[in-house]
């Protein structure tokens, strides 16, 4: 991994960049709402109208990045990101009411279209750069480390920039993938091609074949990050309004608060993309526990109605799903052939978008509603999705290491489609698995 230790620096770059594109806007989602003389639900579609355009367009870019590149997509998408960010700043500036609330939307789109081709075609080209599945999976918990570390960061920083002017997190999104955007030029050296990309009638087919292959777990793989990111932007947004309407935190310290379950998120991520390695039954069951995990703190926190309760539980409930992505990107990542990664890891991708567009707006209409509801619902969605990990996820055993610490090899090793549906595939000649 130490010769592409600058290429890692620089794909870690863009989802933290990503990462704070989105997220500086949730500490502030209240002062834009009174700055815009806008609803608490028309506040909320700033943050979902950069995830839903993010959605239709993630199977497009990793389509594209498959057949053209991911430097090809990474580099334009990361331009198109910087132009939204420009165009919203601009509009908070320049315009007032009405006229500045949708030309600031209009800005969230185009940077949601930008997004589609930058942090999603990141996880593939990981997996493209590394042949050890060791080596995959430490990189992979590097990337999602500095996704979560962008959370832990966003909060803070979009507050602090607010403090001076309101849209300046809006201003910062253009300086912030100019810098990764030169990073990515200069840094990143992309494996060379071994064989000519399929046309599109023989891509669509090797897609299907995979997803009729491997449908059941990589579907319920697709379920799980959705039900994380739904959690999370949900309970942001619920903390972000009560903390301000409420307790009257705002700047800086409303920042900090919120920075706290997001923390416990990215250490969670980092020691567990070292530790889940190539093992894919480690992987299932860590990712099991974090959900448990998840699901037990967000029941407990709607029995008391109490912040500090909220808080306190949700920064285990952060651990329980900091624990839990690396574990699904690593599964996603090292499940499939090269040839197809970029695209299943954008319908990944796509999916935990789903659950950032659907957070806020779902608990901005419950949030009047009582609390119990609101966090009983949160907590269904977690044992949804422990219940996925638990029955529809099941690794190989094939290919687990013997105490020897070797590999044990059979006949399934190396032929995936005798597998059951729901079944990871072993260990195949052809195939890094």
């Amino acid at each position: 991994m130490n010769d592409k230790k600058w290429d890692l620096v620089a794909l870690a770059s863009i989802p933290v960049i990503m990462t704070l594109g989105n997220s500086m806007l949730i500490p502030i989602l209240p002062q834009i709402e009174r700055e815009l003389k806008v609803s608490s639900f028309k506040v909320s579609m700033l943050i979902t109208v950069y995830a839903v355009v993010a959605i239709l367009l993630i199977p497009l870019a990793g389509y594209l990045s498959d057949r053209f590149g991911r430097k090809a997509v990474i580099i334009p998408s990361l331009i198109i990101a910087a132009a939204g960010g420009a165009v919203a700043g601009g509009a908070a500036w320049m315009l007032n009411g009405n006229a500045a609330y949708w030309t600031i939307l209009g800005g969230r789109l185009l940077q949601g279209i930008g997004a589609a081709g930058a942090f999603p075609i990141v996880i593939p080209l990981v997996g493209d750069m590394f042949d050890d599945e060791n080596e995959v999976s430490k990189s992979l918990g590097i990337i999602e480390t500095s996704n979560t570390f962008g959370k832990v960061l966003s909060p803070i920083m979009g507050a602090a920039l607010a403090v001076w002017i309101w849209y300046l997190p809006f201003m910062a999104i253009p300086v912030l993938c100019l810098l990764s955007l030169v990073l990515v030029i200069f840094l990143v050296k992309t494996p060379k091609r071994k064989e000519e990309p399929k046309s599109f009638p023989e891509f669509v087919t090797s897609i299907r074949s995979v997803l009729k292959e491997k449908g059941r777990w990589l579907y319920a793989i697709f379920a799980i990050g959705g039900i994380c990111m739904f959690v999370l932007f949900g309970v942001l947004f619920y903390l972000s309004e009560t903390l301000e309407s409420e307790f009257k935190l705002k700047g800086v310290l409303k920042g900090l608060v919120l920075a706290i379950p997001l923390a416990a998120l990215c250490l969670a991520s980092f020691f567990a993309g070292k530790w889940i390695g190539k093992n894919k039954t480690r992987m299932k069951w860590l990712g099991f526990i974090g959900l448990a995990v998840l699901t037990v703190s967000l029941g407990v926190i709607g029995l008391f109605d109490n912040i500090y309760v909220v808080v306190g539980l949700f920064t285990l409930g952060g651990a329980g799903i900091g624990a839990t992505l690396p574990c699904l990107d690593a599964m996603v990542t090292e499940g499939v052939d090269k040839e197809q990664r970029g695209t299943i890891t954008a319908l990944f991708s796509s999916m935990r978008f789903i659950g950032v567009s659907l957070g806020p707006p779902v608990v901005s209409l419950l949030i009047g509603s009582h609390h119990f509801l609101l966090f009983g619902i949160l907590a269904a969605s977690g044992a949804v999705g422990g219940l996925l990990t638990l029955l529809a996820v099941k690794p190989e055993k094939g290919n687990q290491p013997t105490s020897g610490g070797g590999q044990n090899h059979n006949e399934h090793d190396y032929d995936d489609v005798k597998q059951p549906g729901g079944y990871l595939p072993g260990r195949r000649k052809k195939s890094p698995l």
